[in-house]
């Protein structure tokens, strides 16, 4: 069902990598909302090709942008807004990486320099992004910032490794953001905690399956899909959520109140565990 609920706004969505991104149902969602965007992703990301296939679906044009390179997002905001036809009314910060992940290193033994890498990409990227857009003015008064999080952010998920780190500091990023370019323009940032997700970045993670089915057992919704967080950001790009601002919105079908479920219960009850 479409709204209208973006139109005659301008975006910029970073991290459509394949159909199975949040940021490519976002992208369409978007489309489907009335809006005009740039799609951006980093030049080796891009090698993949399948963004230039959204691009056609959804009418948008691409921009190759290493989201670490202030140079780099100094131009993708420059160029967006002449291709657009004026300022930026909302950012997708769809991007995560961690190095350590990748090649299974455990954390108590991290090496440090992936560790920094991890942190550059997945957290202090945003406050590039919101750094540059506030020197250039790029950003509408009442514009929207939504970046993507995950619970690991305040609890221990074993495998997540330094990505828990790197979450922590982007939500942390949106609430200190939040006040400065609150203050400044009336740019509203939040962050949206996603249930465990079937993504290309995500599946990356160990133990991945037993995430996502222990979530979806613990959460009385289930867990949520990368469509319903389209929903969620399409509600906080529009003039629906114009007072919301430095929160981080949990999308995932009540995970995150949950202690135990009559699920795991009766799952759990007679396994003999501990005995």
């Amino acid at each position: 069902m479409t709204n209208n609920l973006l139109k005659g706004k301008r975006g910029i969505i970073f991290g459509a990598l394949d159909e199975n991104s949040i940021a490519w149902k976002v992208a369409l969602r978007a489309k489907e909302e009335g809006a005009k965007f740039v799609l951006s992703n980093s030049p080796i990301a891009l090698r993949k090709k399948d963004i230039f296939e959204l691009a056609k679906i959804t009418e948008s044009q691409v921009i190759a942008a290493d989201i670490t390179e202030i140079s780099e997002l100094e131009d993708l905001f420059e160029e967006s807004m002449a291709l657009l036809g004026g300022k930026i009314d909302f950012v997708l910060h769809s991007v995560g990486m961690s190095p350590n992940v990748r090649k299974g290193i455990h954390y108590t033994e991290l090496d440090y320099d992936y560790m920094q890498k991890t942190l550059d990409v997945s957290a202090i990227s945003l406050h590039k992004v919101l750094a540059v857009a506030k020197k250039l003015d790029a950003i509408s008064e009442w514009g929207s910032v939504v970046t993507l999080s995950y619970i690991a952010a305040q609890r221990v998920f074993s495998s997540y490794s330094d990505m828990a780190q790197a979450k922590a500091m982007l939500e942390s990023i949106v609430r200190q953001f939040g006040y400065h370019y609150g203050v400044a323009k009336k740019v509203r940032i939040n962050s949206v905690s996603q249930s465990p997700t079937r993504t290309t970045a995500g599946t990356g993670v160990s133990g991945f399956n037993a995430f996502f089915n222990y979530a979806d057992a613990m959460s009385p919704l289930g867990n949520a899909d990368s469509k319903s967080c389209a929903d969620m950001c399409m509600f906080l790009f529009s003039d629906l959520s114009r007072m919301m601002t430095m929160q981080n919105l949990y999308n995932d079908g009540g995970f995150s109140s949950m202690g135990i479920s009559n699920k795991l219960i009766e799952q759990y009850i007679n396994c003999g565990c501990g005995e």
